[in-house]
């Protein structure tokens, strides 16, 4: 088997094209979460602690020279991490919320009675009369010989 046909049934399973579609969901989803961090939770956590923006909280360790051109300052960015830990904790509570959807789901088609067998097609019942009618000419019953 050749590398590039390896490649393509590899490429071809469901579950790593469904892994693809989940990585770029989780991405664009990733997009949504720092909006609605950024954007909608963070301006009124801000408003009640006097007007904080939290991505602008630092601590520095060295200020910057304003008689140079160069970036010198160094900082810790403790705003930006409450941020990103908030972010965290929306996806985490998303991915909960959904984990938890689908092991109910399971549950219940679980719980669900197994579905009785579908009645044989025609061609089953025929070729089931030929069958019966074959062990009847040969003298055959549907029991089994005792053991000798």
């Amino acid at each position: 088997m050749s590398i590039v046909s390896e490649f393509r049934e590899f490429i071809s399973r469901g579950n790593v094209i469904d892994l693809a579609v989940g990585v770029i969901i989780g991405a664009s989803f990733n997009s949504i979460v720092k909006s609605l961090v950024d954007q909608v939770i963070m301006p009124p956590i801000g408003l009640l602690t006097g007007g904080v923006d939290f991505s602008r909280l630092r601590w520095v360790l060295r200020p910057e020279n304003p008689e140079t051109e160069a970036i010198e300052l160094v900082a810790i960015q403790y705003g930006a991490f409450i941020n990103t830990v908030i972010q965290f904790v929306i996806v985490a509570w998303a991915v909960f919320v959904l984990v938890k959807l689908v092991n109910t789901i399971r549950r219940k088609e679980a719980e669900k009675p197994p579905e009785a067998q579908p009645a044989p097609s025609p061609t089953e019942v025929l070729l089931m009369e030929i069958r019966d009618q074959l062990k009847a000419q040969n003298g055959v019953t549907g029991q089994t010989p005792p053991a000798p």
